[in-house]
C-alpha cells in the first residue's frame, strides 16, 4: 500500500510538472497581470484625470467640463469607444489626445502646440496621460464603435491602413511586421494581429495602459510614437495625422471589442 501511494504521488507530481511545462509565456504574463489587477495603479491616474478635468486652469481660468468629445459638451461616458471621429468645429478627424488639445486651447487658453512638443512624462503631458486614463475608464466595458459615416473618417481609415503596412527605415519594418499575422511574439510578449479584430481587451481596446516596467501611464499616442522609435523611424509627432489615422484603422478593425482601458501592461 505504501509503495502504491508513493507511485500515485509520483504520478501526480509528473502530471503537475507536465501541465506547468505546457503553460505558455502568455499564460504566465496573464497570471501576473491578474495578480496586479485588483490594485492597478491606473486607478490613481484616473482619479487625477477627473480632478484635472474639473479644475479651472490656464489663462482663461476654465475647466474642461464643456469639452465636446463627440457626444456633446461635457459628456464623457461612451465617448472613448467612438474615438477617433470627425469633428465639425475643427474640420478634422481627431483621437482622444488631439481632441483634448483642442479643448485645452479653446476653453482654457493653453498652448496646444507647446503641449504637443513637450516630452512624454513632462509638464502638461503628465496631465494628458491622466486625462486619457480617466476618460477611457469612463467607457470601460463598452464596445468599440468608431463611426465611418463621414468621408474624412473613411479617408483616414485608408490612410491608417497604408501607414500600418508601410515598410521603411534601417530595419525595413512596418506596423504589420509585428502585428500583421497570427502567432508572432517578441521575447515573452505575444503580439496581437491588429489587421482584424483581436478580441475583447486586446490591442486598441487596451490602451491607455499603466506600464509596470516604467511605472508610467501610456496613452495610445505615446504607444504609437514609441512603436515608431522601435522601428528606428523618427517620431511622427504627438497628435500627428498619421498617428490619428493609425488609431482609426486599428479602432475600426476592433469594432465590437470590449474596452478594458486603462489596462495593465508589463
Amino acid at each position: 500500500m505504501r509503495h502504491h501511494n508513493k507511485l500515485l504521488l509520483a504520478g501526480l507530481l509528473l502530471a503537475a510538472g507536465a501541465a506547468q511545462a505546457q503553460k505558455t509565456a502568455a499564460d504566465g504574463i496573464a497570471e501576473y497581470r491578474a495578480l496586479l489587477a485588483d490594485g492597478n495603479p491606473a486607478e490613481l491616474f484616473e482619479a487625477k484625470g477627473e480632478d484635472i478635468w474639473k479644475t479651472k486652469r490656464g489663462p482663461k481660468n476654465a475647466s474642461l467640463e464643456r469639452c465636446d468629445l463627440g457626444k456633446g459638451p461635457g459628456v464623457v461616458k461612451g465617448a472613448f469607444v467612438e474615438l477617433p471621429r470627425w469633428f465639425a468645429d475643427t474640420q478634422k478627424v481627431q483621437d482622444l489626445e488631439s481632441r483634448l488639445l483642442t479643448c485645452m486651447s479653446s476653453l482654457q487658453g493653453l498652448d496646444a502646440a507647446a503641449i504637443a512638443k513637450t516630452p512624454f512624462g513632462k509638464g502638461e503631458q503628465v496631465a494628458m496621460e491622466a486625462l486619457a486614463a480617466w476618460i477611457s475608464g469612463e467607457s470601460r466595458g463598452q464596445r468599440m464603435n468608431l463611426p465611418q459615416a463621414h468621408l474624412e473618417e473613411q479617408r483616414m481609415y485608408q490612410l491608417g491602413k497604408r501607414a500600418f503596412f508601410f515598410r521603411g527605415g534601417p530595419m525595413d519594418f512596418s506596423c504589420a511586421s509585428c502585428h500583421g499575422e497570427e502567432g508572432k511574439r517578441i521575447r515573452m510578449q505575444d503580439l496581437p494581429n491588429l489587421t482584424k479584430n483581436p478580441g475583447d481587451g486586446v490591442g486598441f481596446a487596451a490602451w491607455p495602459a499603466y506600464r509596470v516596467s516604467s511605472g508610467e501611464m501610456w496613452s495610445m499616442q505615446r504607444r504609437l510614437n514609441d512603436c515608431y522609435r522601435q522601428q528606428r523611424f523618427p517620431y511622427p509627432g504627438y497628435a500627428s495625422e498619421v498617428t490619428v489615422a493609425l488609431g482609426v484603422y486599428m479602432g475600426v478593425n476592433a469594432k465590437g471589442a470590449e474596452s478594458v482601458a486603462p489596462a495593465l501592461k508589463r
